[in-house]
């Protein structure tokens, strides 16, 4: 039991530091700056002038598409650094299960782009 609980007291130690830190930092700044906010500074937008109209409006469905097609080509370049780093090691296996991933991937992307999810207007 002794030899787990020293185990983790570096993380102990660690996390101390960065409590004790962090408080002398927000309290070095309450002490070093005046606190005296102004009032553009306590309203909303700090752009010169009101807000107007409505934040919460509906959003076009071509938003949320790009979004999706970005996280899924997002995600294959992930699964590409993984790849290629143990490519030396999983041999021509692993190279062709690769190359029909990159292969259906790739026929989403033209399928995607020839229905016009990717035009802009």
């Amino acid at each position: 039991m002794e030899a787990l609980l020293s185990d983790y007291l570096p993380i102990l130690i660690f996390l101390g530091i960065a409590i004790v830190l962090s408080a002398v930092m927000v309290g070095g700044s309450y002490i070093v700056v005046k606190q005296k906010p102004e009032t553009e500074k306590n309203s909303q937008y700090e752009c010169g002038f009101e807000p107007f109209g409505n934040a919460r409006s509906k959003f076009d469905v071509r938003f949320y598409l790009v979004a999706i097609l970005f996280i899924i080509f997002d995600l294959e370049v992930a699964f590409l650094f993984p790849w290629a780093i143990t490519l030396g090691n999983i041999g021509l296996f692993g190279f062709w299960s690769m190359m029909v991933f990159l292969t259906i991937l790739t026929v989403g992307f033209i399928y995607e782009w020839k229905k016009g999810a990717l035009e802009w207007e």
